[in-house]
């Protein structure tokens, strides 16, 4: 069965088009500004390319543009739509909705719509590519994968933040955790790798990219993770201030002269990265500048490393132990200054990191006789998107 796998964006929607047969990749493509000026489509399918300056009013008119790469006769992928099994849409907050993916029907798009207020930046532009896909080809099967799903098992301790628990009965305020649909791909990956039952395993799985998050693993299940409510709690990102004290708010408020919305902004798109080295969001950036003794890319670096540090201390204990520490994601897979400056120093944990086997990008990158295993397991969200919905489509044709 062929799996289109969405994921769309405010102005975007990313897409790819695998067989499920042997997991392989048929199409992958990108509209891009939809609703502006200059909206495009990009495909590559194999050897063939396709691209098209097509406007694009809005997310029903780009998917339209998806049907037409897709089957284009000299440069798509599939003669027609017919060969399409069924649609997985990535979805980032569930909120206390949803524990798994779940077949998309009418009431699955209210509760996603009901969850807007917990994402208001994901949810809208998921919400409005589901419902594009669902005009477009109306018989054929989508199911949601959401983000914040395989983080529903975080115990209550994990999960509650210390406000009036009116805030958390009444408005649901919790940490949900997000990259979940990564953070679960990248278990069961390293499991199969070590040789090993996921519920034999205590791992910690670092997702490091533009935007990232560390899970505590125990026995298969999240117990534990860094983002919060939002994707704007925990480690230092791109242009994301992560950790911070909330009084900080009031305080900048203050004097600033800027209102509260004004501040998140900047707390979501000018901190991070970008905000401590005053020059860029791109990690290779900040390499590039420490390289060169500049303070900016150091003390950018050093506070992106110990961060990620005190998480690995913090999540060991909550486990009471540890077999493996897991970096994935773009950073984490393609930095080895990354991965050098965040197992300095983490002796104490059982890791040793082998610098040769670093540098070449090996699966195991700890030395022969650590205690504790350093891995670098490729994730593959779109995968892990695919093989749920042919799971849940397989089983509800099962069913019928």
């Amino acid at each position: 069965m062929n799996i289109l796998v969405i994921n769309a964006g405010s102005s975007s929607l990313k897409y790819q088009l695998i067989d499920m047969t042997v997991e392989r990749i048929v199409a992958k493509g990108l509209c891009e500004r939809i609703g502006i000026d200059g909206s495009n489509i990009s495909q590559k399918a194999g050897a063939k390319e396709y691209a098209s300056v097509t406007p694009m009013k809005d997310h029903t008119v780009a998917f339209e543009a998806v049907v037409r790469a897709l089957t284009d006769p000299e440069q798509g992928a599939i003669a027609d739509m017919s060969s399409i099994g069924a649609v997985g849409h990535r979805v980032v907050h569930g909120g206390e909705s949803f524990t798994a993916s779940e077949l998309i029907t009418d009431s699955v798009e209210r509760a996603i719509q009901e969850n807007i207020p917990l994402a208001p930046l994901h949810n809208p532009p998921n919400l409005t590519g589901i419902r594009a896909c669902r005009t477009v080809m109306p018989d054929v099967p989508m199911v949601a994968v959401f983000d914040t799903a395989f983080h529903q098992t975080m115990p209550r301790h994990a999960y509650l933040y210390g406000l009036p628990y009116d805030y958390y009965s009444r408005l649901h305020v919790r940490r949900y955790g997000f990259h979940g649909t990564s953070h679960r791909f990248v278990s069961l990956k390293t499991a199969e790798i070590l040789g090993r039952p996921p519920e034999t395993l205590k791992l910690i799985i670092c997702h490091l990219g533009n935007g990232s998050s560390i899970s505590a693993v125990d026995g298969g299940k999240s117990v534990d993770t860094s983002m919060g409510m939002t994707p704007l709690e925990g480690l230092l990102m791109g242009t994301r201030a992560g950790d911070l004290d909330p009084a900080i708010t009031e305080f900048l408020c203050d004097a600033e002269g800027k209102t509260v919305q004004e501040i998140t902004s900047i707390y979501n798109k000018k901190s991070g990265f970008l905000g401590l080295s005053g020059a860029s969001s791109d990690w290779r950036d900040t390499v590039a500048s420490m390289r060169a003794g500049e303070d900016a890319g150091i003390r950018t670096a050093e506070v992106f490393a110990y961060r990620i540090r005190k998480y690995l201390g913090a999540y060991t204990v909550a486990m009471n132990g540890l077999d493996a520490v897991v970096f994935t994601g773009g950073i984490g897979e393609n930095s080895s200054d990354a991965r050098q400056l965040i197992l300095q120093d983490t002796e104490v944990l059982g890791i040793e990191l082998d610098q040769e086997r670093n540098m070449n990008r090996e699966t195991f990158i700890n030395t022969a006789d650590s205690r504790v295993k350093a891995m670098i397991v490729p994730t593959d969200e779109e995968l892990a998107i695919a093989r749920d919905t042919l799971e849940i489509v397989r089983n509800r044709c099962h069913r019928s």
